[in-house]
């Protein structure tokens, strides 16, 4: 399934927001440097659908906040 993530880095706490099927809202701690934060999300996202993080692959969106993932459940 490919998802639609808004990604709002440097944050106090971490959550997901699911906004539809599709679309989901990530708050994360780490800053967007050297790629931590996109671990981060992959982590997150590996929780919330409760699956592998090598499950869990960034399609488009390295440097953007908007991210497109594939989760492979």
């Amino acid at each position: 399934m490919k998802i639609s993530v808004k990604v709002k880095a440097n944050t106090s706490r971490e959550r997901i927001e699911k906004i539809d099927d599709t679309n989901f809202l990530v708050w994360i701690r780490e800053k967007p440097v050297e790629g931590k934060a996109n671990e981060a999300v992959v982590k997150a996202l590996a929780e919330y659908f409760g699956t592998a993080k090598s499950n869990v692959v960034l399609l488009k969106g390295q440097a953007s906040r908007q991210k497109i993932f594939e989760i492979n459940v």
